[in-house]
């Protein structure tokens, strides 16, 4: 254990490794191809493979062949059994060193407060799939939730698309606008208990550390802003993205949120993320 350990710490010591471990951390549970985490971090395929040899021997990612292609994900059973050996074996789990970790502190407590609860979407521009999960949760289940949504690097004006796709939906669109990240960095900000990337870019960047922490996922869409065509096929993608989320919120309002721990209810933010669009 001790030499596992040790390996592991040493493919974490160099900045691009850590790099690559960081974002497979951020997209988990996604398994990314070489070519796109060479893409997101800037690096020639001949070093990314290297990196990436390094952190599977060390058993802190996963490999898996689809196709001719190989994927690459977080090993979180690996990376929580570092964390543990690394923090409770050496300090005995002394809770002025040790920060909680995930299946352990908490885990018979329900995960959320009893409280109108906080949600914040997040996509780059902030003028399509977030401003559709904000107004749709709002729509579906606003006596539970207060929907936020925010870019990180936000257009100056919703797609206009996305605003005919909402109101065709009878959904109010007058409050609704594109914001930055940073609004909800203040002090004064509302705290999210729910964080849910809706694009694979925003996911890919590097977050603000919020404080709680809250529970967070990655429900990664297409942009339909970028659907080329006929002006009709540009609607289909609005309305496939709609669709995608729409779907994705119902099963989120549904969940019995009271009788969940931090780890059951990752999983299962998790896995609405994973699914796909109702025949």
């Amino acid at each position: 254990m001790e030499s596992q350990l040790t390996d592991q710490l040493a493919a974490l010591s160099h900045p691009q490794r850590l790099g690559v471990f960081r974002l497979l951390v951020r997209r988990c549970p996604d398994a990314l191809p070489a070519g796109d985490i060479c893409k997101v971090l800037g690096l020639k395929a001949s070093t990314a493979s290297v990196y990436l040899s390094v952190l599977t021997r060390a058993g802190l990612i996963t490999q898996t062949r689809v196709g001719t292609s190989r994927r690459y994900a977080l090993n979180p059973d690996a990376a929580r059994r570092m964390m543990a050996d690394l923090f409770l074996d050496c300090c005995r789990g002394r809770p002025d060193l040790c920060p909680p970790l995930a299946g352990g502190e908490g885990r018979e407590s329900p995960a959320v407060p009893d409280r109108k609860l906080n949600v914040l979407f997040i996509c780059t521009g902030n003028s399509a799939r977030s401003i559709f999960a904000e107004a749709i949760l709002r729509d579906i289940a606003g006596e539970r939730f207060n929907a936020y949504s925010a870019g990180t690097r936000p257009r100056s004006d919703l797609n206009p698309l996305a605003v005919e796709m909402l109101a065709s939906k009878g959904l109010p669109t007058a409050d609704l606008r594109a914001k930055p990240l940073s609004d909800f960095q203040r002090p004064d900000a509302p705290r999210p208990d729910f964080v849910f990337t809706v694009c694979d870019r925003a996911a890919d960047e590097e977050c603000p550390a919020w404080q709680g922490p809250p529970i967070s996922a990655h429900w990664g869409l297409p942009d339909p802003g970028a659907a080329e065509g006929t002006e009709a096929e540009r609607r289909l993608a609005f309305q496939h993205s709609y669709a995608m989320i729409w779907h994705r919120i119902r099963a989120f309002a549904a969940l019995p949120l009271e009788s969940l721990d931090r780890v059951a209810l990752q999983r299962q933010v998790d896995d609405i993320g994973r699914e796909q669009q109702p025949a």
